[in-house]
């Protein structure tokens, strides 16, 4: 990436990571701050649905506040490039630190099931759901968990935004009702909460759990 790169009033520095949305990148503030720039994909800059999702992520972080989520400090999502930018949390994912370390042990694990039900107590008491809690949307920073990536949090009584059969999440974390294409209220966040936990405890996927039994 160039480094000149710039969007609005932030420089872009390097690519942080990328969902099926779009792409967050690190970058500088007007005060030389580093932050987290989420930018909508290219392809789906005119795609109104996408539009709509981000800007209820920039709502739905608005409204929480919480030392386990990276909170929403700018937004611009009516311009050519639709982004938002959040607090730049430099820690890693728990699922790359399962990966390379393994399971966690007792203490790190409940510090991890404390912190994340904490940081969905603020998501739901705003009357918004994440539905896409899993192990890569929780970063580890000085043994704190803190919760990201709300591309997909939406309002509890909102009208759903995905098209009829269809369903977004991560499969293995996604709770039957969103599967199914039900209603989902503030237990799909639960569920996947104890899937996480059950993967950080054993380095396997809920998935993988079910068919070992």
């Amino acid at each position: 990436m160039n480094q000149d790169d710039r969007l609005g009033p932030y420089r872009l520095l390097r690519r942080l990571g990328e969902g099926g949305m779009g792409v967050v990148h690190l970058a500088l503030d007007p005060h030389g701050r580093q932050v987290a720039v989420k930018v909508l994909r290219p392809e789906v800059t005119q795609d109104d649905v996408a539009r709509r999702r981000l800007s209820r992520e920039v709502e739905t972080m608005r409204r929480v506040r919480s030392a386990y989520i990276a909170e929403v400090l700018d937004a611009d999502v009516t311009g050519h490039r639709p982004y938002i930018v959040t607090r730049y949390v430099p820690g890693r994912p728990l699922d790359e630190i399962v990966k390379q370390d393994g399971p966690l042990s007792v203490d790190a694990l409940l510090q991890v099931a404390s912190g994340v039900a904490e940081a969905l107590a603020a998501v739901h008491a705003a009357g918004v759901i994440h539905r896409d809690l899993k192990p890569g949307n929780v970063l580890m920073l000085d043994g704190r968990p803190v919760l990201i990536d709300f591309g997909i949090a939406q309002g509890v009584d909102a009208t759903r935004l995905t098209q009829t059969g269809m369903f977004i999440g991560t499969p293995g974390y996604l709770a039957p009702e969103i599967i199914e294409g039900h209603e989902a209220g503030p237990e799909v966040d639960v569920h996947a909460w104890a899937g996480t936990l059950l993967y950080a405890a054993t380095g396997l996927p809920p998935s993988a759990r079910a068919r070992w039994r």
